[in-house]
């Protein structure tokens, strides 16, 4: 009898080990389980991009105003009739020196 419960408890021992420290026990468990909420994370983060591009190409799509702020953010465009005026700023003449010694 004694035997066969030092049997028993080896078996249990063993099964414990691969339960808490074996291939797929419960250490890769935890382990799979932070990489799948990490991804679920970059998934949401991906989506919300995603659907910001889908508004723009719908906004480009149909009106013709996101059109026109992007043609003039991005190319400098100005429209007919108007004045573009661009302005330098002055830098003081120390400044200037300096940069003109280097």
């Amino acid at each position: 009898m004694r035997l066969f419960t030092l049997i028993l408890l080896a078996l249990l021992g063993g099964l414990q080990y691969h339960l808490w420290l074996g291939k797929n026990g419960l250490q890769d468990y935890y382990k799979m389980s932070d990489t799948v909420a990490r991804q679920q994370q970059d998934n949401q983060a991906l989506k919300e991009r995603n659907g910001l591009i889908y508004r723009e190409i719908a906004d480009l799509t149909s009106g013709l105003e996101a059109i026109e702020e992007l043609s003039r953010n991005d190319l400098g465009y100005i429209r007919q009739g108007e004045t573009f005026y661009r302005i330098i700023p002055k830098h003081d003449d120390k400044k200037s020196e300096e940069l003109a010694d280097d």
